[in-house]
C-alpha cells in the first residue's frame, strides 16, 4: 500500500517521497488509519519495521490544523508528547520529526539528559508543538516550569516495555497525572509483556490492538548464527570474524560498560577502528561516536543494551552478541539493529560454556532452533566441555571423582633441590640462656617493707588520694572504684631512673 492511499496530506507525502519512502510497511498500513481516527492504539511489531513513521505521520496529519508561521510562543503550545526510554532513540525520533515536517510550519524539539538544559529551555520557551523526551529530563523541565502540558492531544509511549524495565513506571505515572484526561494514547513496542497490558488498562480507553507479526519473533531477513567458544578466546574469535567476513560496519553488544570499554581497547590493539558507547559516556561523546560510525570512520561500535533500542543505522550488515543477554527480549532488540526496512543482515552470537541457559531462553522465546557451531582453530577445549553444559552431563562428575593429576617432573625436581629443615638457618639469633645476665647483675629493687610502709603512710594522710576510676565493669554497667598504690619517687628502683634519662 502506498502512503497516498492512507489519507496523508500533500505536504507530508512530499517529505516522505524525498526520503525515498514509497510503500508503507505492514505496521504503517495498519496503524496510520487507526491513529487518524483518534482511537487509542496498542501496537506490536518487529524492530526496524517503521514504527516511528507509523505514529509520527498520522500525528502530523492531526496537528496540521494547528500549523501556523507565527513567532509568538502562545501560538505554539505542546500538542504531542512522545516519551522514549533512551537518549539515542529520542534523538532518532527527533531527526525523523524534523524531516517529516519539512513542508509544514510545525515545530518539534528533543529533550533528554546528559546535555545542558539552557538550550532546551530556550527551545521550549519559543514554543513547540511536538516534544520528544526521556521521562527523567522531562520531569526536570516540569519542575523548572519551563514546559506546560495542559494542551497535549496525543501521548506516545515508544518502547514501553523498555521503559518499565528501566524503572520509569513512577515517572510515567507522574507525567500522566499532568496531562488532560481527554487525549489519545499510543503504545508502540517490539515486545508485549503482561506489565504492558496492565499499563494499557490503567491509562488507555478501549485501545485497538495491532500486531503485524508473532509476538517476540525475529526478522526473517536476518541470518542468525551461534558460535560455541571458550570465554577467554572470544575476543580473538571476534577479531578473526571481522577480518574473515570483511565487516565494514558492525555493532558488538556487551552486557556491562566495563566489558564494552575493555573490548574496544582490545580491538584497537588488534588494528580495528573501534569505539565504545554506553551510559557513562557524555551525551556529546555518544553522539560524536555514533556520527563517526554512520560516516564510516569507526568500523566497530561496541555498545551496551542502552543502545539496542535507539540505534538506527541504514543497511547495517552485521550485529554481534559478544556476551549473550540475560533477558531474551534484549536479544530480539539487539539483532533488530540489522535487517531494517527490508534489508538483509547477519546476527552472530558468541556463546561461552556458562551462557548455555541464556541460549536456551532465546530459543524458547523466539520459538526457533539455533544450533551452536564452531570455527576452525577456535574449538572448545575438553576441560571447558566437561565443566559446563556443552559436553555430556556426566563429564563434570567424572572429572571431579578422578584422582588428582601427577605432579609435573620440573616441579618435583625443583622441590627436591630445596634444603632440608635441618640445613636452614635459624629464624632468630637470640642469645642462649647462659649468655643472659643473672638476676643479681640487674638493677636492684627497693625493699618490699619500705614500699609497703610508704603506701600505708600515704593512705593515712589522705584516704581518697589513692582512688582512681576503673573501667566500666561487666555487671550492671556500674563504674567501680579501684585502689591503686602509688610508690614515692624516692623509692623507685634505679633502673627506672636510668630509663628516664635515656
Amino acid at each position: 500500500m502506498s502512503f497516498a492511499e492512507l489519507g496523508l496530506s500533500p505536504e507530508i507525502l512530499r517529505a516522505v517521497d524525498e526520503l525515498g519512502y514509497s510503500e508503507a510497511t505492514p505496521i504503517q498500513a495498519k496503524a496510520i488509519p487507526l491513529v487518524l481516527s483518534g482511537r487509542d492504539l496498542l501496537a506490536a511489531a518487529q524492530t526496524g519495521t517503521g514504527k516511528t513513521a507509523a505514529f509520527l505521520l498520522p500525528i502530523l496529519e492531526r496537528l496540521k490544523k494547528f500549523a501556523n508561521p507565527s513567532v509568538s510562543p502562545a501560538m505554539h503550545p505542546v500538542r504531542a508528547l512522545i516519551l522514549s526510554p533512551t537518549r539515542e532513540l529520542a534523538d532518532q525520533i527527533g531527526v525523523n520529526a524534523k524531516a517529516y515536517t519539512k513542508y509544514l510550519p510545525l515545530r518539534s524539539t528533543t529533550v533528554y539528559g546528559g546535555m545542558n538544559m539552557d538550550p532546551q529551555t530556550a527551545e521550549l520557551r519559543r514554543g513547540v508543538e511536538i516534544v520528544i523526551a526521556t521521562p527523567g529530563r522531562l520531569l526536570d523541565h516540569i519542575q523548572q516550569k519551563t514546559i506546560q502540558l495542559n494542551k497535549v492531544d496525543v501521548l506516545v509511549l515508544d518502547e514501553a516495555d523498555r521503559m518499565l524495565d528501566m524503572g520509569f513506571i513512577q515517572d510515567i505515572r507522574k507525567i500522566m497525572s499532568l496531562l488532560p484526561k481527554q487525549r489519545q494514547t499510543l503504545l508502540f513496542s517490539a515486545t508485549f509483556a503482561p506489565e504492558i497490558k496492565r499499563l494499557a488498562a490503567d491509562f488507555m480507553h478501549d485501545p485497538q490492538t495491532v500486531e503485524v507479526a508473532r509476538q517476540n519473533s525475529t526478522n526473517a531477513q536476518v541470518e542468525q548464527l551461534v558460535y560455541a567458544v571458550d570465554s577467554g578466546r572470544k575476543r580473538a574469535l571476534l577479531s578473526h570474524l571481522i577480518r574473515e567476513r570483511e565487516m565494514s560496519q558492525v555493532i558488538v553488544f556487551c552486557k556491562t560498560k566495563i566489558s564494552a570499554d575493555q573490548l574496544s581497547r582490545d580491538l584497537k590493539r588488534d588494528g580495528h577502528a573501534a569505539e565504545a558507547i554506553h551510559g557513562d559516556k557524555a551525551q556529546s561523546a555518544r553522539l560524536e561516536t555514533l556520527n563517526s560510525f554512520k560516516s564510516g570512520e569507526v568500523k566497530v561500535l561496541v555498545a551496551t543494551d542502552v543502545a539496542a533500542r535507539g540505534l538506527d543505522i541504514s543497511e547495517l550488515p552485521f550485529v554481534v552478541n559478544y556476551e549473550m543477554p540475560n533477558s531474551p527480549e534484549d536479544y530480539v532488540h539487539r539483532i533488530g539493529r540489522t535487517g531494517r526496512a527490508g534489508a538483509s543482515g547477519v546476527a552472530i552470537s558468541l556463546m561461552s560454556p556458562d551462557e548455555v541457559k541464556q541460549h536456551e531462553a532465546i530459543e524458547k522465546l523466539t520459538r526457533q532452533t539455533l544450533p551452536p557451531q564452531t570455527v576452525n582453530g577456535f574449538e572448545r577445549r575438553e576441560s571447558s566441555a566437561a565443566d559446563s553444559g556443552f559436553g555430556s552431563r556426566n563429564a563434570g562428575r567424572e572429572r571431579s571423582d578422578a584422582r588428582p593429576a601427577r605432579e609435573p617432573r620440573a616441579e618435583r625436581a625443583e622441590r627436591s633441590e630445596r634444603p632440608e629443615r635441618s640445613e636452614r638457618p635459624e629464624r632468630s639469633e637470640r642469645p642462649e640462656r647462659s649468655e643472659r645476665p643473672e638476676r643479681s647483675e640487674r638493677a636492684p629493687r627497693a625493699p618490699r617493707d619500705l614500699r609497703d610502709a610508704a603506701t600505708r603512710s600515704r593512705e593515712q594522710r589522705d584516704p581518697q588520694e589513692g582512688l582512681k576510676v576503673a573501667r566500666v565493669g561487666a555487671i550492671g554497667g556500674r563504674v567501680l572504684p579501684q585502689r591503686q598504690r602509688e610508690v614515692p619517687a624516692l623509692l623507685l628502683p634505679p633502673r627506672y631512673k636510668v630509663n628516664q634519662e635515656r
